[in-house]
């Protein structure tokens, strides 16, 4: 191996090199090739490694979500009987289409209480919106700051419910003549089961 020379050795003929320079340049050729595989295959390993760390972080995190729903359980249920509550309170103020007479007579009636005079009551055309349906109603009324605050105060504690929109209120020429206000009293009554079939119907036509 002393007397061999690399100066020596041709490289486009490494079949006529001798079998020492050949048996030492496949042991290299072979360890160069084992690294390589080892360097690669590690690099693999981590990336698959990343990927199932990150997939065990994404279940943990879903797993602990559900496991806090699971552990609400109970309290929401019990947060969406108390919500069906209310929402059955809140249908319970609507009137039904056979109440809604009764309820127009009971607004006019808290307007004549309150001393004011009605210039125009005049029921609008109802607009149906989901479940329910929305009355207004155009009102043109006279009498003093007192007296209409009355009659707000009475449609505040009438138990259904009514809301009262486009407030305006005009003064008269001379002290002593009334004022006048103008104003849309809207009420809602709750559409009944052949109303709610028949705007299902509707809208499937519609498609």
């Amino acid at each position: 191996m002393a007397d061999i020379d690399i100066n020596d050795l041709d490289f486009s003929n490494i079949g006529s090199w001798p079998v020492v320079v050949k048996g030492i340049l496949i042991a290299i050729v072979a360890m160069a090739v084992l690294a390589l595989g080892y360097f690669l295959d590690i690099q693999t390993q981590q990336e698959n490694l990343e990927r199932i760390t990150n997939e065990e972080s994404r279940l943990k995190e879903d797993f602990e979500f559900k496991q806090a729903k699971a552990a609400n359980l109970d309290a929401y249920k019990a947060q969406m009987l108390e919500m069906e509550d209310s929402f059955g309170a809140m249908i319970r103020q609507l009137p039904s289409k056979t109440e809604v007479e009764d309820l127009l007579i009971d607004i006019s009636q808290t307007g004549l209480a309150s001393g004011i005079e009605f210039q125009l009551f005049q029921p609008l055309a109802e607009k149906h919106i989901e479940f329910y349906a929305e009355l207004p109603i155009s009102l043109k009324m006279a009498g003093t700051y007192h007296q209409f605050g009355e009659f707000v105060s009475g449609i505040a504690a009438l138990p259904r419910i009514v809301t009262l929109e486009n407030i305006s209120i005009t003064g008269g020429k001379e002290k002593s003549d009334k004022l006048s206000m103008t104003v849309t009293a809207k009420t809602y009554r709750y559409l009944d089961e052949s109303e709610v079939s028949g705007k299902r119907k509707k809208r499937k036509k519609r498609r």
